[in-house]
Formats: structure tokens, C-alpha cells, sequence
């Protein structure tokens, strides 16, 4: 939804580059959004449930900062919140290298 509304409802109140912007935080969101389904499929597969659950709350902190932040710097222009969008990144990073622990970890 938040692609379409991009794509069609902001397409006459923002910049190409705002629309950019929007679009990278669709993507962001929709990825990760996925990684969260993996991680479920992933809980019964004998990873760590503990390890998991902490990935997928980077993964869903990172969706919120990062693409979240996005989403307002477009639609509101308010400068500020630009610097929390790395904040999410680093989160959607972290979230992955708990992940990839986690499968490491597996066969130990």
C-alpha cells in the first residue's frame, strides 16, 4: 500500500527526488518485512529462538527508523529526522548478523 500510495497519491506533491526517497523506504520496508516471515519459518528449524527474536526486533526497529523516518522526511519536510534514518540501518545490520549467528550456531 505504501508503494501505491508513493507511486499515485504523492506524485503531484513532491519532488522526483522525494518520490525516490519514499521508494527506498518502501523497499527497505518490504525486504525486511520478509526477513520477519524468514525468521518465523526459521523459529521451528532448530535456531535459537532467543537469537531470533532479538534479530527480529532490530529488523523491526530498523523498519520503523529507517523507512519510518523516510516516510515523514518526505511527506512533512521536517529536516531533523534525517539523522535517525542511520540509526535504523544499523539496526537492519545488526538484525542480520544475529541471523546469520544464529544459523552458525546451529551446528554447535
Amino acid at each position: 500500500m505504501a508503494g501505491a500510495f508513493g507511486a499515485h497519491g504523492l506524485r503531484s506533491l513532491v519532488s522526483e527526488r522525494g518520490l525516490e526517497v519514499f521508494q527506498t523506504a518502501v523497499t527497505y520496508q518490504m525486504y525486511h518485512s520478509l526477513a520477519l516471515v524468514l525468521l518465523a519459518l526459521l523459529a521451528g528449524q532448530g535456531l535459537s529462538k532467543k537469537l531470533l527474536g532479538w534479530s527480529a526486533g532490530f529488523f523491526l526497529a530498523g523498519i520503523l527508523l529507517f523507512s519510518g523516518s523516510l516516510y515523514l522526511l518526505v511527506v512533512t519536510d521536517i529536516r531533523w529526522i534525517g539523522p535517525i534514518t542511520p540509526l535504523g540501518g544499523v539496526c537492519f545490520m545488526v538484525g542480520w548478523a544475529l541471523l546469520i549467528t544464529s544459523g552458525l550456531r546451529r551446528n554447535k
